[in-house]
């Protein structure tokens, strides 16, 4: 899950080190994982829900780079359970905007787009 300033500002403010949750890579800064899974997962509940970063707020949610558009992820087995407003691409737009700006990226053009959910 990639992290803006924001997120990793937030998390470390509530006591965890950089390096216990975070690692760097030629993307940005993304959530360390464990055997698979997010670092922050135990007993299958986010420990740090309410400070959680904000791609994991829009999960399952997410961006398909191979297609340029936002779709609810295959591999949730609630995403049936979701539906996709504009409102929510609309914020998985602004948070895709920002991750380029902190990497040095441009906002890849045409993510605006989403499919429609049966």
């Amino acid at each position: 899950m990639p992290l803006t300033q924001s997120d990793i500002r937030r998390i470390m403010k509530a006591g965890y080190s950089l390096g216990g949750f975070a690692v760097k890579t030629r993307e940005g800064w993304r959530l360390k994982n464990r055997s698979g899974r997010c670092v922050f997962l135990s007993g299958g509940r986010c420990i740090i829900y309410p400070i959680r970063p904000e791609g994991c707020r829009l999960y399952p949610l997410v961006y398909d780079e191979a297609s340029g558009t936002a779709r609810l992820d295959d591999l949730c087995p609630y995403r049936e359970e979701f539906e996709a407003t504009d409102r929510d691409i609309g914020r998985l737009n602004d948070l895709l905007r920002r991750l380029a700006e902190e990497g040095g990226r441009r906002h890849r053009p045409g993510s605006e787009k989403h499919q429609t959910y049966n």
